[in-house]
């Protein structure tokens, strides 16, 4: 049975994963599950522990086995401690303080998670050998790049917000420890991932929550910024392709490791202009009854400049997924919006 970690499992992603797992196991085997995540007020906790709350009652279902444990991976102790006594076979690091925005005013908590808490996972892997180490990374990391799709051998040495640096950082600290104690890692760049229970700060969580109160929505670079949206679902079907797909270990002609060491996008592959979404997402709301019929969308519409940290474009080129994994995202925006407004509507009454 493999012994599999996952970090900021009460997380929007985190959380999907350990259900997909507690579904259908790993590689259609049963394994044991270890959630780790903090509860962080960085959004409303109750959305987390009800996340928590579904994948305990899945968890009393399924054939694998399930054990969450409260505490931040900035804790060197417990996370030290936790590899040691579980002995895990893959770590999936989703735990991370998410946001451009929101690094602009709090830096710290993004030093603290992002660094040092992925600094801590390395070491942890380190002396507990790991068959595969796969993180979260992110798309800002491509910042401003004028190239598009984005490839992930394009350079990204200009990010435009902290969040995009630790991320960064996250993937020069993998390779470095890939090269210098041979541990497989698998970085995977994300692109805009929404969904059902996701993150109240990301743009259609936040819009619906505002519309729904009567207030306005800012539509940042007067609606010219295109954004390539990928359904948790895919994420999490990369996710465990990839998990089962470690870089293989070699060694070089001097006799040393080359690193066991890979980035990945996950991305859509069809960038949607902001407005376009903004006009789906009033759409589904409607369809699903979170607004009434007769709402003047119109009335609660603002268009603002660019905010700093922002980028007018995010567009994966994720065509090495799908030649080393044969995967691509297939879930298109209409479907994925529709299924978020069905949520909204259950479970906001």
């Amino acid at each position: 049975m493999k012994k599999i970690l996952v970090t900021g499992s009460a997380g929007f992603i985190g959380a999907n994963l350990v259900m997909r797992l507690l579904k259908e196991g790993f590689q259609g085997s049963p394994c044991r599950i270890v959630g780790l995540d903090n509860l962080n007020s960085y959004y409303d906790v109750s959305l987390k522990e009800y996340r928590l709350s579904v994948i305990l009652s899945e968890s009393e279902e399924s054939k694998s086995e399930y054990r969450f444990v409260k505490g931040s991976i900035a804790d060197r102790e417990l996370v030290s401690g936790l590899f040691e006594e579980e002995k895990f076979d893959i770590v999936v690091n989703l735990a991370a303080q998410a946001g451009v925005r929101y690094s602009i005013e709090n830096p710290d908590v993004y030093i603290e998670s992002n660094i040092i808490g992925f600094y801590n996972i390395l070491e942890a892997c380190r002396h507990n050998p790991v068959e595969h180490l796969v993180y979260a990374s992110s798309s800002s990391v491509y910042g401003g790049n004028k190239k598009v799709p984005f490839a992930v051998e394009d350079r990204v040495d200009n990010p435009v917000s902290l969040y995009a640096a630790t991320k960064k950082s996250n993937e020069l600290f993998a390779h470095c420890y890939s090269k210098l104690y041979d541990i497989p890692s698998t970085g995977l760049r994300f692109f805009t991932v929404y969904g059902p229970a996701g993150r109240p700060d990301m743009a259609y969580f936040g819009f619906t929550n505002k519309l729904l109160a009567g207030k306005t929505i800012q539509i940042y670079n007067y609606g010219n910024c295109r954004r390539d949206f990928t359904y948790v679902d895919d994420i999490v079907e990369g996710i465990v392709r990839v998990m089962a797909g470690a870089p293989a270990r070699k060694k070089g002609e001097d006799g040393l490791p080359i690193p066991p060491y890979a980035v990945y996008n996950i991305g859509g592959g069809q960038p949607e202009n902001l407005l376009d979404f903004v006009n789906i997402l009033q759409e589904e709301l409607l369809r699903a009854g979170v607004l009434p019929q007769d709402y003047d969308f119109d009335a609660h519409k603002e268009l603002v400049p660019m905010q700093p940290g922002d980028v007018p474009t995010t567009y994966a080129d994720s065509t090495a997924l799908e030649r080393d994994f044969g995967f691509t995202p297939k879930i298109t925006l209409r479907e994925g919006l529709r299924k978020f407004a069905q949520w909204y509507k259950e479970y906001y009454g």
